[in-house]
């Protein structure tokens, strides 16, 4: 049976010096090559073995991105195990819920902040055994805690033979890897994905995108996320993809440009954040050099709009697209290091269509995935000649999607989990006769494309009882250049309302052009522009999802204020409570 071991095994024979992963020291890229990338996961999980991991057993990780993690990860699966992978902004009482609910018995762990998360709660953790630091020099010597080098070296007391049997006897159907939901609405799920699940999801995608060895990624997004992991571990190692990881996410943009990667996959607010530092700088261009660009950008997505249906563009188009992509748009992809960019690819959260028009303006066409956890990822992929902006895709080769009567998607196929560690009643409820039932609410269109509307879960119900979904809404909301957050709200009342966060660079932007000073968020020149915003908005909306007032925090939402999940999602609970002044505000001022 084929594994992400044994396609590892595959690239260390077949490319055994080609670059398997890369890491900055200094002011340098050092890369390691495939024989050893599977040289030190088979060390890992001799090591693990020593430290007493039986198969099925699991090992946490909590840490940012390195090699590290895909090496934790993949050994503990060589010993028969699961790696259980933990975000690194939660806190101690949300890590030990994860290393408790998963029984893992090691935990890897960064640096001594995250292992103080740990040591807070360790007497509660009855199964925990052992606590692998990666940068130990901070953290005292203890029982049961071990550094980097300390754990590899007890790999010597384990032969290789002990190991390649545990490998030999992986089956199809035995736990691969847990990924733990977000927990949006209530304390995080296991998620159990199988060997099969990875290898043949791995395989749909490489096969929809032409994806080959040599291709080149940058790993920045959570690793505990089903994406970032899907692509950065068990996808690269089944298709020979080389993963180079960020230094910390400061240096993302400055990251990318040295790497310039072939793939690239960004949530929304990557990609956003993204288009309003290219918009800012458009802007300060002279007037000439502004109008070139513009001109220039029209015409690629001309092309783009026609390649996305499959079309290929006149003669004059295609002229018109290779002059402005020699003079204007090349250069620009090269500063952000997209220059060598063959698949781009946003997902996790919808991403407003203003977002992909822009960047295929660069010669960039980003192609919107939707998925859970539970479908290992992917479960529909916009493609090259078969791309609807605005809408998630068709869906993947060998998946099912259909519409259940109350307009919820349900997905059937290879990429679909086992079901939720420990929690056989919230399996049962979301698997029936082999369709997940994904909680999502969307309708597909006529060419096949999925369009998601928003979640089950939050739709807003009126006092009138009508039924809202507000992610559309908020999507719209956030096309307006002055706003980064949107939240609508209105469950239980007359109307909606919404709160917004202003976008940074925008709004800085804004007051100098304006010659603003102190709170934007309380100046009424942006106050009066936001309401002529919103104002356009509603009209693409029927009467009831129109957003009558609005708020304009002070901040943006954020993950260290527990706004926000890991993957950027909103936490609408957190939001509702921590800026509850503010919302009863607007609907007294508006005297329900």
């Amino acid at each position: 049976m084929p594994t992400v071991l044994s396609r590892l095994d595959d690239h260390a024979k077949i490319r055994p010096d080609a670059p398997a992963y890369g890491r900055k020291a200094g002011d340098a890229w050092v890369t390691t090559s495939w024989r050893k990338y599977r040289d030190e996961v088979f060390a890992v999980g001799r090591a693990l073995i020593a430290l007493g991991l039986e198969p099925g057993g699991t090992v946490g990780i909590l840490s940012f991105n390195r090699p590290e993690w895909a090496l934790a990860t993949l050994g503990a699966m060589a010993a028969g195990g699961a790696a259980v992978g933990i975000y690194t902004a939660g806190t101690a009482p949300q890590v030990a819920y994860v290393v408790r609910h998963a029984r893992c018995r090691v935990v890897v762990v960064e640096n001594a902040e995250q292992w103080r998360k740990l040591a807070e709660v360790r007497a509660e953790l009855v199964d925990l055994a052992w606590v692998v630091v990666l940068d130990a020099a901070d953290v005292a010597a203890d029982d049961g805690v071990l550094g980097w080098r300390s754990f590899l070296a007890l790999a010597e007391g384990v032969p290789p033979a002990a190991l390649r049997a545990r490998v030999e006897a992986l089956r199809g159907d035995q736990l691969g890897s847990s990924i733990y939901t977000s927990g949006t609405t209530g304390q995080p799920k296991g998620v159990m994905l199988t060997h099969d699940n990875l290898v043949e999801t791995g395989a749909i995608v490489a096969d929809l995108f032409g994806l080959r060895a040599g291709d080149v990624g940058l790993s920045y997004l959570p690793l505990a996320h089903i994406a970032e992991q899907s692509f950065s571990i068990h996808l690269a190692v089944s298709v020979g993809i080389t993963i180079y990881y960020a230094e910390a996410p400061e240096t993302i943009p400055a990251n990318l440009a040295e790497v310039r990667p072939t793939i690239v996959f960004g949530v929304p607010r990557v990609w956003e954040k993204l288009c309003a530092g290219v918009k800012a700088r458009l802007q300060q261009a002279p007037a000439g050099k502004r109008r070139l660009a513009e001109r220039a950008m029209a015409a690629a997505r001309a092309a783009a709009a026609q390649r996305n249906q499959g079309k290929s563009p006149g003669p004059g188009l295609r002229a018109r697209e290779w002059i402005a992509d020699r003079l204007v748009l090349a250069k620009v992809r090269a500063a952000l290091g997209f220059d060598r960019v063959r698949l781009a690819s946003s997902g996790a959260a919808p991403i407003p269509q203003g977002i992909l028009e822009f960047f295929a303006g660069l010669g960039l066409t980003i192609y919107e995935v939707w998925g859970l956890s539970e479908t290992t990822g992917p479960a529909t992929w916009n493609r090259p000649g078969r791309t609807r902006f605005g809408t998630v895709g068709p869906a993947l080769p060998e998946v099912e999607v259909v519409i259940a009567a109350d307009g919820e998607l349900l997905v059937r196929g290879p990429n679909v989990f086992a079901g939720y560690l420990d929690d056989p009643e919230a399996t049962a409820a979301v698997l029936i006769d082999g369709w997940l039932q994904t909680g999502d609410l969307g309708r597909i269109d006529d060419d096949g494309c999925v369009v998601v509307t928003g979640r089950k879960k939050e739709i807003l119900i009126t006092s009138g009882g009508k039924n809202v979904a507000p992610a559309a809404i908020e999507s719209a909301l956030k096309q307006l250049d002055l706003v980064a957050d949107a939240v609508v709200l209105g469950d239980g009342r007359r109307y909606l309302t919404a709160l917004l966060s202003l976008e940074p660079e925008a709004a800085s932007r804004f007051a100098r052009e304006r010659g603003i000073a102190g709170d934007l968020h309380l100046d009424p020149d942006v106050r009066a522009a936001l309401e002529e915003g919103v104002a356009a908005v509603n009209k693409g909306f029927s009467r009831v999802e129109h957003v009558r007032d609005f708020r304009v925090l002070p901040r943006q939402l954020t993950i260290e204020d527990g706004e926000l999940t890991p993957t950027l999602k909103v936490k609408r609970r957190v939001v509702e409570e921590r800026w509850e002044g503010l919302i009863e505000e607007m609907y007294v001022t508006m005297a329900e």
